[in-house]
């Protein structure tokens, strides 16, 4: 528990505090302590802060009363509760929740801290425009007023997506779902949020595969794995309360903990077999892997014949991949890779992690269907111990991903259909034609109008070309004129040179957050730019999706302080001033002019939100699992008795039907041995009944207790008529499905619920009962292959392994085969990756901002490897240059060290504030700078995007690298 008395660190002026001049020199941790005041102990300490020791009375006792308060982490998606201690409002100190079944009164050292949070001296404390060059303070009313005129008129000179509207996954499910709605209020697709660069290959990849995008099992579900496999992900650094799970399978089951990274990270440091490979080169590792599964017919393979659908094609493949050219592509041994897999096959079942490090490549959604296919193949799905959990990375990540914060998809994965507008306008109850009106109109190149209100927007991942490019190469009518970062850090994005050139070439930048974040600093704009002060999640209260799929209600834990505002408030006072903030809360209490009710914001989505099952979590349910935690398993997390009795922690998503019929949530997908009206579930029937010929649905096999007892399509009006089932329909649900399309009503856009209630009383899953693909015939390569790095070391592979053709997608152009082409490698040599450390999150502007992290890692560097480093001339903690292959190139500490490989160099992503060898540090506004500023790894990281997503490449590029 954090105890900190009032100090020289947070409260005196900045600039004068220890940590303010970390720009110049290093600070240990004895003078730190020595600078803040914290070293100085006992009566001392308070006679020296100016403090006073006086008996306690009943009166006084009373008066000053601790209030607890429940809220949860905000920073990774473990989902760990906090406990609050509330004394007249204010917020004094914290413990992790004891009784929360994710962290078990378990904390890192960010959620330790996070109280620092809410109350840290480095937010920003009122709204600011930079004007002639200096930060000024400015009231919110003429905030609102100056940006909402110039985006007015940016839209009427150039249309609405001139305006990028970017969001968060900071934001709660109330707010990331409020977001969403207001973005095409404004008529926009131009919006997005950071799982397009964190996760947005494994959505596409995992529910391309068996039907959801999301961690199938859960964090305490992995006590049951015999055998854990952990690829591209560092649990132990970025989810570590995460590894308190998987220790207790390694240590309860004797379950072998295996590891593949090209770098030795401290997850490493556990496992029974670690696996260092190429960055890259996942495909050709996994497949390396089921080379082997195949050759001794260690697959499962009576769950393929019944579950999966191409499997044999991935073997034709996979017969390529034998291990003499796995160890070429890879450079991982063969003889491990067969040990790898005789311990896959020999301890089952087994679960596959994984992260970022299999996620953000150009070949991205190739490496999560291999992930996916692998278990396939072992039959290691649907079943407890199994899985594939993917650990997504902030705390409202999945959330604001399902509520739908992306360019591509409205609320719940509906997509951008003439039929999905159409079912959110009846639950918004708004005029779709007025609706339509909002968006711009183009010419096509067949000559033909159509709607921009169809076509999908800018990813995050490229807002930078939205502005740059030359409109005729875009299918955007004009360039983005105006950006809004809200609850996003730039310096988390790659090209950051070309970032610099866009916010400087932009009309009007606006941020929105509770710290300034690198966009305050990165561009030598001198005006059009504003700061507005957002309130943190502590400040308000709503749920929050943590990566298992389980909600959880937050608190407020106090109100907002300074001038910060909440979210939901600021979309509010923008609606207002656009003048459709009457539509836009149509259906939404206020309470007040400018507070949208946050619980009815939830009834709203829970009205809409069919597919996945966002439907049953009423507020009153999710405030009872909260103060009921005590009450549920901590390896099953369903409910052992009391108020929740039965219920899975959370409620995970799916959870079928309404809050009244009272689904349990679903803990594991695609687990057949419960009944679906107890949390089981079948592989989703999403790609149609039959392909060449071939059956697509599940050969014999169901959820238990269902009354169809064979694979069976997606339910609708029409099938339960066929069925006989529809009479079990009442008055009102036949009615609203009449309202909809009659038998052509789909259990997606049955607003009554009656289809999914009908299906889950027969013990049926609405959404059918199919195989899973591993083929995906819709997707560039329909069978995952190995593909080089645009900035590849190893010419002699491209031949064999070429990138894709240039191409054309989310409105932009997009190359790759133009750039692969360049040989770089020689003046390029070394391979730069990146990743996470254990004291910063994300972009790292808050976390740098809090003294007790800022005093753990004071330093940004690059970890290069012992025999790089001697030929280089580089020494152990100097300051060396890595410059990329694009010209981008930072100033850092040399970390020498076996961690990397030869060849291989890795820096962390969460610094800012330095640019090309420049402090930074007197662009931001007073007082708003953080503890710690380094140079931002993506500085030196260059282009390349994901042939699906358009996710970014920040795992294999180049560099060089000598001594500064």
């Amino acid at each position: 528990m954090l105890r900190k008395k009032t100090n020289g660190v947070a409260r005196r002026p900045q600039r004068t505090s220890i940590l303010s001049e970390v720009a110049e020199k290093s600070v240990d941790r004895r003078a730190f302590l020595r600078g803040s005041g914290l070293a100085i102990g006992g009566l001392a300490a308070i006679s020296a802060t100016g403090g006073t020791v006086t008996q306690a009375n009943a009166q006084t006792a009373a008066a000053g009363a601790v209030e607890t308060i429940k809220s949860i982490c905000t920073h990774c998606s473990v989902g760990c509760t906090v406990v609050a201690e509330v004394e007249s409002g204010v917020w004094t100190g914290q413990e992790p929740g004891y009784d929360s079944p994710f962290n078990l009164g378990a904390h890192c050292a960010k959620g330790a801290s996070v109280r620092e949070h809410a109350h840290g001296e480095r937010r920003l404390k009122y709204p600011m425009k930079k004007e002639g060059g200096e930060w000024k303070r400015i009231s919110w009313a003429q905030a609102i007023d100056e940006i909402g005129d110039g985006m007015m008129k940016i839209r009427e000179e150039s249309g609405p997506d001139s305006v990028y509207w970017l969001g968060s996954a900071k934001h709660s499910n109330e707010q990331a779902y409020l977001f969403r709605k207001f973005a095409a209020y404004w008529g926009t697709n131009n919006v997005d949020h950071q799982a397009r660069i964190c996760h947005s290959t494994t959505v596409a990849g995992v529910a391309n595969t068996w039907g959801y995008g999301a961690m199938t099992n859960s964090y305490n579900d992995i006590h049951n794995s015999k055998s854990i496999f952990i690829i591209g992900g560092n649990p132990a650094e970025a989810h570590p309360v995460s590894l308190l799970h998987v220790l207790k399978a390694k240590e309860e089951n004797n379950a072998p903990l295996i590891v593949c990274d090209p770098r030795f990270t401290r997850t490493a440091a556990h496992a029974d077999e670690y696996v260092r490979f190429r960055p890259g080169t996942d495909v050709a590792l996994v497949w390396g892997l089921l080379w082997h599964i195949f050759e001794n017919g260690w697959e499962d393979k009576e769950f393929i014949r019944t579950r999966v659908w191409g499997m044999d094609q991935i073997r034709t493949e996979v017969k390529k991949w034998n291990p003499e050219e796995v160890e070429r592509v890879t450079g991982a041994p063969g003889e491990q890779l067969r040990r790898v897999a005789r311990t896959l096959a020999n301890n089952r079942p087994g679960t596959v992690i994984w992260c970022m490090g299999g996620t953000q490549h150009t070949n991205g959604n190739n490496n999560t269907r291999a992930y996916c296919v692998l278990q396939l193949a072992l039959g290691n799905m649907g079943t407890e111990g199994g899985g594939t959990n993917i650990f997504r990375g902030h705390d409202n990540v999945q959330g604001a991903t399902d509520l739908g914060v992306l360019s591509h998809t409205l609320p719940g994965y509906y997509g951008l259909s003439a039929g999905a507008w159409a079912h959110w306008a009846r639950v918004w109850e708004e005029d779709p034609e007025w609706l339509g009106a909002q968006f711009a109109k183009v010419t096509g190149s067949d000559g033909k109008e159509k709607s921009l209100q169809n076509l999908k927007g800018i990813p995050v991942s490229r807002w930078i070309d939205g502005v740059l490019e030359d409109p005729d190469n875009m299918d955007n009518p004009d360039k983005v004129r105006a950006m809004v970062l809200w609850g996003h850090a730039p310096n988390s994005q790659t090209r950051g040179p070309e970032m610099k050139t866009a916010m400087e070439k932009l009309d009007m930048l606006v941020v929105v957050d509770p710290y300034p974040t690198v966009s305050a600093v990165l561009h030598d704009r001198t005006d059009g730019c504003y700061l507005l002060p957002a309130a943190t999640q502590f400040e308000t209260r709503g749920s929050v999706t943590a990566s298992n799929r389980s909600f959880q209600w937050r608190d407020k834990v106090v109100d907002p302080l300074f001038e910060a505002k909440t979210d939901h408030v600021i979309m509010a006072m923008f609606a207002n001033k656009f003048g459709w903030a009457d539509r836009l809360f149509r259906n939404i209490e206020m309470e007040d002019d400018e507070t949208p009710n946050v619980e009815s914001i939830t009834r709203e989505f829970n009205k809409g939100l069919w597919t996945i099952g966002y439907t049953g979590q009423s507020p009153e349910r999710l405030k009872l699992h909260m103060a009921n935690q005590h009450t549920f398993d901590r390896t099953t997390l369903k409910a052992v008795g009391g108020p929740a009795d039965g219920d899975y922690y959370g409620l995970p998503w799916p959870c079928w039907g309404t809050a009244e019929m009272g689904h349990p949530g679903t803990p594991n997908l695609y687990d057949m041995s419960k009944p679906v009206s107890e949390g089981g579930l079948t592989f989703r029937a999403r790609f149609g009944v039959e392909r060449d010929g071939d059956n697509l649905l599940a050969e014999g096999v169901y959820s238990k207790n269902s009354d169809i007892q064979d694979g069976y399509p997606e339910f609708t009006m029409q099938m339960l008529m066929d069925l006989g089932w529809d009479g079990d329909l009442t008055d009102e649900e036949r009615a609203a499905i009449d309202a909809v399309a009659g038998p052509k009503t789909n259990w997606k856009t049955d607003l009554s619920g009656g289809i999914q209630r009908v299906a889950i009383q027969h013990e049926c899953a609405p959404f059918g009962n199919a195989k899973a693909r591993a083929v995906v015939w819709t997707f560039p390569d329909p069978i995952p292959v190995h593909r080089e790095p645009l900035y590849t070391p190893r010419r002699d592979l491209v031949e064999d392994y070429p990138t894709y053709e240039d191409r054309h997608d989310y409105r932009l152009p997009t190359l790759y085969a133009s750039i692969q082409k360049q040989d770089f490698s020689k003046d390029y040599p070394i391979v730069l990756t990146s990743g996470r450390l254990v004291e910063y999150e994300g972009g790292g502007e808050e976390s740098r901002s809090n003294p007790w992290l800022a005093e753990l890692q004071q330093d940004m560097f690059v970890e290069i490897n012992t025999r790089d480093a001697n030929n280089l001339g580089v020494r152990d903690g100097k300051q060396v240059w890595v410059e990329g292959p694009e010209g981008g190139k930072v100033k850092v500490m040399a970390m020498v060290t076996e961690r990397v490989g030869e060849g291989v160099a890795f820096m962390p992503f969460h610094f800012g504030g330095h640019y090309q060898g420049k402090d930074l540090r007197d662009k931001y506004p007073d007082g708003a700078d953080p503890y710690v500023l380094g140079e931002s790894s993506n500085t030196a990281q260059t282009y390349g995007y994901d042939s699906v997503t358009q996710m970014q490449e920040t795992k294999c590029t180049l560099c060089k690298i000598w001594a500064a």
